[in-house]
């Protein structure tokens, strides 16, 4: 699933640090949502875990993370305001009009508006609008970094527990 290119390392590793970090989290990123690609509407919904977690709700929760740690955190507007749920755990529950289609979209745009925010800042900027208070962007990226790994692992396991009991 997650298909990192073997050069990938080779096409970043002369760059800036800040340039490495998007680079890498870019990557992961699209890894996880790719991790829909090809399923069905049953496929990416199926439950596997007790918890909420299916890949349809991994790549819409994905998108709420792009939303807190870049929209809420930068721009210090509210939750409600930016129209997102109050907790991640929330962030995984489906609506009847998610879909593979809709729920990559938003993940897209999410992404790209996380760019945007960021794109005139440092690494060692501060972003004041998260609840844990002042973080630098170095950490924001770090930590992002980490999740966006966690899920693509987590996207991975379920992927092939979904095309193996097909």
């Amino acid at each position: 699933m997650t298909g990192f290119p073997p050069t990938f390392a080779d096409d970043v590793v002369d760059l800036p640090s800040q340039a490495q970090v998007e680079a890498f989290l870019d990557e992961h990123r699209r890894a996880l949502n790719s991790s829909l690609d090809g399923l069905t509407e049953e496929q990416a919904r199926r439950s596997l875990v007790p918890s909420r977690t299916t890949l349809l709700g991994l790549v819409k929760h994905a998108a709420f993370v792009e939303k807190v740690w870049f929209d809420e955190a930068v721009t210090c507007r509210p939750r409600a305001e930016i129209g997102i749920p109050a907790t991640p755990d929330e962030s995984f529950i489906l609506a009847a009009g998610d879909t593979i289609a809709t729920v990559q979209q938003a993940h897209r745009e999410a992404c790209e508006a996380s760019r945007r925010a960021t794109a005139s800042l440092g690494m060692d900027d501060v972003l004041r609008g998260h609840r844990r208070g002042p973080l630098p962007l170095r950490w924001v990226y770090l930590h992002v970094l980490r999740e966006l790994a966690q899920h693509c692992g987590h996207a991975e396991i379920l992927r092939e527990q979904v095309l193996s009991s097909d």
